[in-house]
């Protein structure tokens, strides 16, 4: 019975292929006068030899061999149903698809060469399957669209093959599983060393989709907020407050954890806002400058609490100025209050100048009260330092920036001061009519306004102060500690004079260079920017290792800094209302 099926079975592979019999024997050194013997049912061959005709012929041992017990394939079907269909199970228990047919093909591939066929194709397909789902779902929270159709079709089409190879496995012993990668192969011993390589890769998987992913943003209270869902809101607030662009960084653990521009860096010439953008920092400067001052002081060159008129073997006002105007001190001639003035109280705001000399009705520069008093905001004074640094170290501003502190950090994009690099990636600035404010390259360097950055570089600043680099931990902490408590309604205005209790609670205080606040959450320390066109704000919460940036270039960019702030870090603490940070909806 056997013999006569072999016959059969043979004549018709071998002329499906086209071969001769003489042709088939070059192929398998099996004589010719042996394949025409196997072909007449005249003998019964060794299974070596039905094994070597299969094998020049591309098919299985068994599409040659015939069943010889009927119970056997009754068997053999109810082996394949199980391996083909227990993958379904994996829609309600996490991992079934591949560790069940897993368990099968371990248990019966011995039994008959068609388990161990079937058993293979099944597990590869099924860890092909579970590794594009877990690219699926990193592409449906990282790419717009297209990730969440590549995610939704991955189950439906894993599905839909296993049903069809129920069918054909049952009804003709095949199997076809497309796209499988052959993590477990047929010969020699590489069986069972990928049988060996799936457990880790299993192992991975599992613990892929148990670990929180990094599609969700931490806030401070413990609350998240999908990164995606984050990006559409922000977007939406950009669009109903006429923001032109905006660029946000969230940290989280001390490292940039979110990343995302949005809007236009020319809205007249709807060039878009990228992270290499060139933006104007505005006072954003100032925090830079604090933590280079930290970093003289730890080299000795100067002290946080000597007067800086000790330092010059003159008077400022006795030496010719450099510059257009910043470091023009004849106005001071009369004047003996700024010789008690210290790099602390530049730092601090408590120096005694004004936020800039243009403000005042002479247009002198002044000190207006007894240094070290109080707190009153002074570009100014910081600028007062920095010319009193730039004397004693006989190297410029942007010299000592870029060794201590851009090139440390990588920060390649940044500069004290406008330069020719920056001018096919540059924002304009837009007034709250989305009007274009033309450019400011004419500058020069001061420590407490012409920064020029980009929101990557920026981010790899924060980052950095973060994680305590440049300086010693004993510096981070002195430059953080509150150095005065600020008491004023409003940081600028008509109500900067007036006093009031409501940010008691936060204890609103000025350190070196950025303003301290208390949460319960440790201290948030901050620093915002404001020009012509350029609006910013950044806070650290260097306990927790979060913090926002927030870079706009529009004049209507504070207008949406409360609700961002509260979305990204559930930051309720800054004082929006002394910031005159105004809610575009009430305005």
């Amino acid at each position: 019975m056997q013999s006569r099926s072999i016959a059969s079975n043979l004549v018709y592979q071998r002329k499906i292929k086209g071969y001769s019999q003489e042709e088939l024997s070059g192929k398998t050194n099996v004589t010719v006068r042996t394949i025409q013997r196997i072909e007449k049912g005249e003998v019964q061959p060794h299974l070596q030899t039905v094994k070597l005709l299969a094998a020049a012929l591309e098919i299985e041992v068994e599409d040659l061999l015939a069943l010889e017990n009927p119970k056997e394939e009754t068997i053999k079907k109810k082996w394949l149903l199980l391996l083909h269909a227990t993958p379904i199970l994996g829609l309600v228990i996490p991992l079934a698809n591949i560790l069940i047919p897993l368990f099968l093909w371990i248990h019966k591939r011995e039994d008959n060469p068609i388990y161990d066929r079937h058993g293979r194709a099944i597990v590869n397909f099924q860890i092909t399957m579970s590794l594009l789902l877990i690219i699926g779902f990193i592409a449906l929270v990282s790419v717009e669209a297209y990730g969440f159709y590549f995610f939704v079709a991955i189950i439906p089409y894993s599905v839909l093959v296993s049903l069809f190879n129920i069918v054909t496995a049952v009804d003709s012993y095949k199997c076809f599983y497309p796209l499988a990668i052959p993590f477990l192969k047929s010969k020699g011993g590489s069986s069972r060393i990928m049988t060996s390589a799936a457990i880790p890769i299993l192992f991975l998987c599992f613990m892929g989709c148990a670990q929180k992913g990094p599609e969700e943003i931490r806030r401070l209270d413990g609350s998240t907020i999908p990164k995606d869902s984050l990006t559409d809101q922000i977007a939406n607030l950009c669009k109903l407050a006429r923001v032109q662009g905006m660029a946000v960084s969230i940290f989280d653990n001390n490292q940039i954890d979110y990343n995302k521009t949005f809007g236009y860096r020319n809205l007249a010439e709807n060039l878009e806002l990228t992270d290499s953008t060139n933006i104007y920092g505005a006072s954003l400067s100032k925090a830079v400058f604090g933590v280079l001052v930290l970093k003289l002081v730890e080299e000795q060159l100067i002290s946080l609490d000597t007067p800086l008129a000790s330092y010059l073997p003159k008077k400022i006002y006795e030496y010719n100025p450099l510059t257009r105007w910043h470091d023009d001190y004849s106005a001071l001639t009369n004047d003996t209050l700024y010789e008690k003035i210290t790099a602390r109280m530049c730092l601090n705001h408590t120096s005694g100048f004004p936020n800039w000399r243009w403000f005042e009705t002479d247009k002198r520069l002044r000190v207006k009260f007894e240094p070290g008093t109080r707190y009153h905001y002074s570009g100014e004074g910081l600028v007062y330092l920095q010319v009193v640094l730039e004397k004693l170290s006989g190297k410029s501003l942007e010299t000592l920036a870029q060794d201590r502190i851009f090139k440390p950090l990588n920060m390649k994009n940044t500069s004290y001061h406008w330069q020719t690099a920056f001018e096919d990636n540059f924002a304009n600035g837009h007034s709250a009519k989305g009007e274009i404010y033309p450019k400011d390259i004419d500058n020069e360097p001061r420590a407490a306004s012409t920064l020029e950055t980009t929101p990557k570089d920026y981010a790899l600043f924060l980052q950095a102060v973060l994680q305590q680099k440049i300086l010693s931990t004993a510096s981070w902490k002195e430059l953080f500690s509150p150095q005065v408590r600020i008491r004023s309604e409003r940081q600028f205005g008509p109500l900067s004079t007036k006093e009031t209790s409501k940010f008691d609670a936060i204890e609103l205080s000025y350190g070196l260079g950025w303003g301290v606040l208390k949460t319960p959450y440790g201290a948030g320390v901050f620093k915002e920017g404001h020009g012509e066109g350029f609006q910013h704000y950044t806070i650290l919460f260097p306990d927790t290792g979060k913090g926002v940036m927030l870079m706009t270039n529009s004049d209507n960019g504070e207008g949406i800094f409360k609700e961002v702030l509260e979305l990204t870090l559930a930051d309720t603490y800054t004082p929006w209302e002394w910031e005159n940070y105004i809610p575009y909806s009430q305005r």
